[in-house]
This record gives structure tokens, sequence and C-alpha cells, in this order.
């Protein structure tokens, strides 16, 4: 049955882009549409985490409704084609089916990333194609190479090579330093709206793919070769705070902070080496990625209008650096117990650290990018981010819970 609705959202979006040729709006309506149709194709276990897609979508089709492009109303296909492609993902072991995931989640990036109200960003758009196609390849080589390891059962040199090639891909992918180059350039210098949609929906994927097939093709290699992803998650921590707190440019500061909290989200993947803890590191990695959607949608939102309320960036600031019962703390919290019931303590506390370390950046935007109270439809946009930021005010054990039934689906069997 969920099929079928999959399937009727993918008309609804083709469609809709269809006719927003004649009217921009049909393109808005029917993408809205289609995000709802995607949602009723989830299981109840995971629906928690469907609520949030959907909340994070159709924000994302707000802030392009407030912004003008060279393609509007097919812009909106594009934004809900990321949400159908998520909302898929979490519904398939299907190897196939996960490639063609990640894949389907980067190339409408590849056209949101050139638009402009006036002429198209062509050379940031070159940078940011040219490093994702390179993501591309690599994750796929390297995904090829643990399944085969896996099903061959040559666990060594294949395994090996096959998960530095897929984390290496992951991380040019999200932008997790040493492979965060395009980053800060493309964050500054491209439309703060198709870039808020970049640093927000379009970064699930990637991470749940990795998810499924590191989880699918683990083995006693495992616990060795987790500490080239240890290493990356640190590196990113730093270079991301730090480059953050040395920049005055509001997107580059965001930029940096992407790549400082994709660094927090890729510390989750060393949890594989305890099975029986996954839940709270995948809890934890989808809390923050929430965490950050909201957060960059509503500062990116208010890097393009300049009115958005001081009491909506501070909210979002205090998620970022980790306040309670912000989602940001929750996040963080799950990610630390993850850490330390695998043996990776140290790691935890680097991430401790780091927090520390972006108060003064993220405090810094919020006093600079806050208006006063705010007035118009980018502060409804702020509002909404907010709020999913305040979602956890009541503790998210709920969440947790669908985590687990999420974790059930990521058993690859038909795969390996």
């Amino acid at each position: 049955m969920g099929e079928i609705f999959l399937l009727i959202s993918v008309v609804v979006i083709t469609l809709g882009a269809i006719a927003s040729l004649k009217n921009q709006l049909f393109g808005f309506v029917a993408s809205s549409i289609a995000i709802v149709v995607s949602f009723i194709s989830l299981t109840p276990e995971t629906y928690f985490f469907g609520v949030l897609i959907v909340l994070v979508g159709l924000l994302n089709l707000l802030t392009l409704y407030i912004s003008q492009n060279q393609i509007k109303g097919v812009d909106y296909a594009l934004s809900a084609m990321l949400v159908f492609a998520t909302i898929l993902v979490i519904q398939t072991s299907n190897f196939a089916m996960l490639i063609g995931t990640f894949i389907l989640v980067s190339v409408p990036t590849y056209v949101l990333v050139i638009l402009t109200e006036n002429k198209p960003n062509v050379e940031i758009a070159i940078k940011y194609i040219v490093f994702m196609v390179f993501a591309t390849i690599l994750f796929i080589i390297g995904a090829f190479l643990l399944v085969y390891s896996a099903s061959e059962q040559v666990y060594q040199f294949y395994y090996i090579i096959g998960y530095v090639l897929l984390v290496s891909g992951l991380a040019l992918e999200v932008g997790i330093a040493p492979f965060h180059e395009w980053v800060p350039d493309v964050f500054a210098e491209a439309n703060p709206v198709p870039i808020s949609i970049i640093a927000s929906i379009a970064k699930f994927v990637p991470f749940i793919v990795a998810f499924k097939i590191l989880i699918g093709t683990a083995n006693p290699v495992t616990e060795s070769i987790v500490a080239f992803t240890a290493f990356l998650s640190v590196l990113s921590m730093f270079v991301g705070n730090i480059g953050a707190l040395t920049s005055r440019e509001h997107g580059r500061v965001l930029g940096y902070s992407t790549v400082a909290n994709m660094g927090y989200v890729l510390a989750t993947l060393v949890a594989i080496v305890k099975l029986e803890f996954v839940y709270l590191a995948i809890s934890g990695a989808l809390l923050q990625l929430f965490a950050n959607s909201a957060g960059k949608i509503g500062f990116f939102s208010a890097i393009k209008e300049r009115t958005v309320g001081a009491s909506f960036t501070y909210v979002l600031a205090f998620s970022f650096i980790g306040m309670p019962p912000l989602m940001g703390f929750w996040s963080k919290l799950f990610i630390l117990l993850s850490l330390v019931y695998s043996g990776y303590v140290w790691l935890g506390v680097i991430l401790v650290i780091n927090s520390a370390i972006s108060v003064p950046y993220y405090i810094r935007l919020a006093r600079e990018l806050g208006k006063g109270y705010g007035y118009g439809l980018v502060n409804v946009i702020a509002l909404i981010a907010v709020l999913i930021t305040l979602i956890t005010l009541y503790p998210p054990d709920w969440f947790v819970q669908s985590v687990r039934g999420i974790v059930d689906t990521f058993s690859l069997g038909g795969v390996v």
C-alpha cells in the first residue's frame, strides 16, 4: 500500500511541475500535497520521523515562496522530490534503491544551487556540482565494495577500501572536513534560500544510506576501521567551529557551522561497533539533523529578508549550542550516550568541548540577524523553525521509539 502512495506522490510532483509553467501557485500546491501523500506511505512505527520530515519539507517550500528565481514553480517540485527521497529511504533495504535515493537527493540540488533572483550563479554551481559528482562516485564505489566483501566473506582488503571510500564520499557530499572545501564558499555566495534547502533536507538521505549499508556489512574488521570515522569527526568539529569563530560573513559562518554539525553526526557512525546501542546513535544523528535543518532555515531566511525577530534567532542559536530542553540538547545527549556505550568516551568529551567553542559565534549570529520583533512571512518561517526545536520540550522518548522502528528496517537482508 505504501508503494502506491509513493507513486501517487511522484505523479503529483511531476504534474505540478508541468502545471507551474502556466501558474507558479500550481507547483506550490502540488508539491505540498505530494509531501503529505509521501508521509501517508510510512508505517506507524516511523510516523514521528515522518512528521518532522514533512515539517522541514513544507518549511523549505515556504522559503522558496518568498524568493524569485529563473524556474519559479518548478523549484517547488525539486524541493518536494528531496522529501520524497527522504521518506523512501527509510522504507527500503534494497541496495539498488538505497543507491538510487542517494543519487535522487543529490541531483535536484545541482539545479537549486544555481538559482538566484537575477543572473544564475554559474561559477558557484560548477564548483558545487563537481564536488558532488566526485562524492557520488566515491560513495557508490565504496558501497559496492562493502556489499561485495560481505557477500563473499572477504573482509580485510575489500571491506577496508570500501569503508574508506564510502565514508569519504559521505564526507564530501555533506561537507565534513577535510572534504569541506566547497562549503564556506557556496554557503557565502549562493542564494540563501536554495542553500537553506541544501543545508537542511538534503542531509538526511546520505547518512541514512550510510548507516544502512555499514550496519548491514559490519564484521570483525569494523572495530578497527571506525577509527577513521572518529578522526574525520574530530577534525570536522574543530575545523568547523574554529572557522565559524574566525569568520564574519554570515553565510560563511553558517557554512562552517554545517561542517561542525556534520562532524557531530558523523561521530554516531562509530556506534556500529556496538549494534545494541545503534538506535541511540541514530536517534541523536537524526535529531541533530532536524535541529540543524530548523536552525539553517531560520538563519538563512534572516539573511534573505533581514526582518526576522530577535526572539526567534536566539532560540535557534540556543538549540544549536545545545541548551536544554531544545532539540539540539537532546540530539547531543543521545550522541554522547551512544559514544559512551560504544567505548568512545574521548570522542564524546571532544564533542562537548566543541559545543562550548560554538557558543560565541551562535550568539553573535543571533544578535546580528535578529531585528526586534520582526514581521511578514519570513517570521512565520522562523516561528515554525523555532517550534520544531521546541518539540522536545516533551522529552523525546517518542522519537527514540520511532527510531527503533526505523532500525528494524536496517537489516539489509536482501542486499548481502
